[in-house]
């Protein structure tokens, strides 16, 4: 497990780190079909220290997406299971009593890793949802007290079944407000399934990735290297006019009831920002902020149960305020 302790950003350029990042995707594809997409939000995801939802029917990957991201950038992985009666200490650790010792000690729980899979998140009640919240806002995790930092880096990819509902605990707008990111993973197209199918007929095993050919391409140090790049992408005035604009129209909204807050526009450019420099750019266009509008906006948005009633979505009234708002020149 990577703990960054130092800065060794200076060992990786961030064209190397840019490169090796890109190179994600191709070895993750050798796992996971069709989910380049995803893959990218994930690595925006790790180059910000942010959170990421993942939202799919069951069997499209998602856990097996998370695995592969892990393995490609050498980082540790861990899974955690939600259930109705899980724990906080089940998630963040407790403390136990040795009795040799006569002293009660820190057990770590699952938190405690680089790439953590919340599996099936809104199955747990609010309290253990919400022992999770220090952990992504804060990094660091108290248990009597104590604060405890968790490694760096530290990402959370929590899923969720959009199809079963019954007996699940709805996420709070303030926890999915913590979420930089809301990926869709959708069933595959025709092709891809058939790939995936055939990969399997060849004996592909999900929980053998070393088997399937997945090799780390990249690590931590480039991770670090690409955050230093990051920092150093510009957006000018009207740039930043425009994400604000965005936001201000949802409020507005006639189909919702609540619109994106000021952290939505500052999650809006950090993600835009990691695109243009995935993209080459040290500059951010609209394009950029276009292209991630629907994932960073769509969980921060509530759309009136009226307007679900006529069918409207998230995706849908985040696409209309693309549609509506001028875009600068």
């Amino acid at each position: 497990m990577t703990t960054g302790a130092g800065d060794v950003s200076g060992s990786v350029t961030g064209d190397e780190a840019r490169d090796a990042l890109l190179a994600l995707r191709r070895e993750v594809a050798k796992a996971v079909v069709g989910h380049d997409a995803a893959v990218t939000g994930l690595v925006i995801a790790l180059l910000s220290r942010r959170h990421v939802l993942l939202e799919g029917v069951p069997g499209v990957a998602k856990t097996l997406l998370v695995r592969a991201v892990a393995a490609a950038l050498s980082l540790e992985d861990r899974r955690v299971q939600f259930t109705p009666d899980l724990m906080p200490g089940d998630v963040t650790g407790s403390l136990v009593y040795d009795s040799r010792s006569a002293e009660f000690s820190f057990r770590p729980g699952p938190v405690f890793t680089n790439l953590l899979l919340a599996d099936e998140i809104n199955r747990t009640p609010p309290k253990t949802q919400a022992s999770l919240l220090e952990a992504m806002e804060e990094f660091q995790v108290s248990v009597d007290g104590v604060p405890r930092p968790l490694p760096d880096p530290f990402v959370v990819a929590a899923t969720q079944n959009p199809v079963e509902y019954e007996g699940t605990y709805p996420l709070p707008e303030a926890q999915l407000d913590r979420f930089l990111l809301k990926l869709v993973l959708p069933l595959p197209l025709r092709d891809d399934e058939i790939r995936m199918l055939g990969r399997h007929a060849e004996g592909f095993d999900p929980r053998d990735l070393a088997g399937a050919g997945v090799r780390p391409v990249a690590g931590p140090e480039h991770l670090r290297a690409g955050r230093a790049a990051v920092s150093r992408v510009t957006a000018r005035p009207e740039l930043l006019a425009y994400v604000v604009d965005l936001c201000r129209a949802t409020r507005s909204s006639p189909s919702l009831r609540l619109g994106v807050s000021p952290r939505g526009a500052t999650a809006l450019l950090l993600a835009a920002r990691c695109w243009a420099w995935l993209s080459g750019r040290e500059y951010v266009t609209p394009d950029d902020v276009q292209a991630l509008a629907l994932p960073v906006l769509r969980h921060r948005v509530a759309v009136r149960a009226e307007a679900e009633l006529e069918g409207v979505t998230a995706d849908g009234v985040v696409s209309g305020v693309l549609g509506a708002v001028p875009v600068p020149r």
